[in-house]
């Protein structure tokens, strides 16, 4: 079935036209011998919660066909899902591989706590393929990646990446939450596993923190041991709503990817503006990259204000559209100043490595009204000193 098709019908085996919840810990079995079969088998959907779940189940599936995957998982949160990749690949003395431009949950995960178990990780720059396959090791063992990247909009090769690691044995990871396999699949390029923040666009409606991973039968097994280990256990609720949620992600991409263009477009004719982040624009260095990789180039995009930190944040008290809160992919527009929101997490030297910029805005662009959207941006940066548009 074509993707939008996919949405609506992807359990033809059920009688109910809307996903029941399973809202229950645990399920009993008739016998004491259907009981010992449950419990030996691996990810069960009707033993315990944590190990399975009817309604987790429903997800899983619907997103391994999304993405063209064999199997999936579904996690508490977008960093559960990526640690639990991660950990299922690696031991005491392995090393990782990762892209400098990611998200900063995933960087402080690789740089700080892989480190207290003896994991070390180098960072590179993700428009250089040739800087992996520098950076490889004896010891590597996995590669993770994020493209387009958070918050600066980089694009990262997959099918240069994916082929150098493979002639190598190295697993490959790609974050695919911003541009959703509505606009991207990674596995087609070769990747070995993709992680997404569900709580963005395959939920949609920013009321529901949960992730997932994407790949083969062997690789999600080893990933469903680490999980019910750790224990970062989605609850059958929220599976329902990313459901329901993923039912629109394909007439809710379309619209994200159109709107975030116009927008783009605008700030980068606009004389308050200093730079724009969106691989959908010719002047992005990597546009003919995003181009031959992906559908279209998400709803996304990051900007720098000319004048500095002061001006970002000026920026941000004067919009009133686009709400001042974390996250991405919802319905209402989200916009954040990455050098402070991150601050917390990530060192001075970290966001400047990472190439944050303290005048770097990050937008979320959401589903209001394009003229209002662009009329609100525009009043914004003319609020500043030296805002005026061109």
């Amino acid at each position: 079935m074509d993707f939008d098709t996919l949405l609506q019908h992807s359990d033809p085996a059920s009688d109910a036209l809307v996903a029941p919840i399973y809202q229950t810990a645990t399920f009993r079995a008739s016998d004491a011998a259907q009981f010992d079969e449950m419990a030996r088998r691996p990810r069960h959907e009707r033993f315990y919660t944590r190990y399975g779940n009817p309604t987790l189940g429903q997800v899983e599936n619907l997103l391994a066909q999304l993405e063209g995957t064999e199997s999936a998982l579904v996690t508490a949160s977008g960093m559960a899902a990526i640690s639990v990749a991660v950990l299922s690949l690696v031991r005491a003395g392995d090393h990782v591989i990762a892209q400098r431009s990611l998200y900063g949950g995933t960087t402080a995960f690789l740089e700080t706590w892989l480190s207290r178990f003896g994991v070390e990780t180098t960072f590179v720059d993700q428009t250089q393929p040739q800087a992996f396959a520098q950076a490889i090791r004896p010891n590597t063992r996995a590669i993770v990646l994020e493209t387009p990247s958070n918050p600066l909009l980089q694009v990262t090769d997959l099918r240069a990446i994916a082929g150098l690691a493979r002639e190598r044995g190295i697993v490959t990871i790609a974050d695919n939450t911003f541009a959703t396999p509505y606009n991207q699949r990674p596995t087609e390029f070769g990747i070995d596993l993709v992680v997404h923040s569900v709580s963005k666009y395959l939920n949609g409606h920013s009321d529901v923190i949960c992730g997932a991973i994407a790949g083969s039968h062997e690789r999600i097994e080893a990933c469903w041991e680490t999980l019910i280990v750790i224990g970062a256990v989605l609850g059958p609720l929220d599976a329902f709503l990313v459901l329901r949620g993923l039912r629109t992600l394909a007439v809710r991409m379309e619209r994200h990817n159109r709107s975030a263009l116009l927008v783009a477009e605008m700030l980068a004719r606009h004389s308050a503006v200093a730079a724009v982040h969106y691989p959908g624009l010719p002047s992005h260095p990597q546009h003919e990259l995003a181009r031959a990789q992906m559908r279209g180039f998400g709803g996304i995009l990051s900007f720098e204000v000319a004048g500095g930190f002061e001006a970002a944040e000026r920026v941000l008290s004067a919009v009133t559209l686009p709400q001042r809160a974390a996250s991405v992919g919802g319905v209402e527009s989200l916009i954040v100043h990455p050098a402070a929101m991150w601050g917390g997490i990530m060192s001075a030297d970290a966001l400047a490595q990472a190439g944050i910029s303290p005048s770097l805005v990050r937008l979320s662009v959401g589903l209001e009204s394009e003229r209002d959207l662009l009329a609100d941006l525009d009043r914004a940066l003319r609020a500043g000193p030296s805002g005026s548009f061109g």
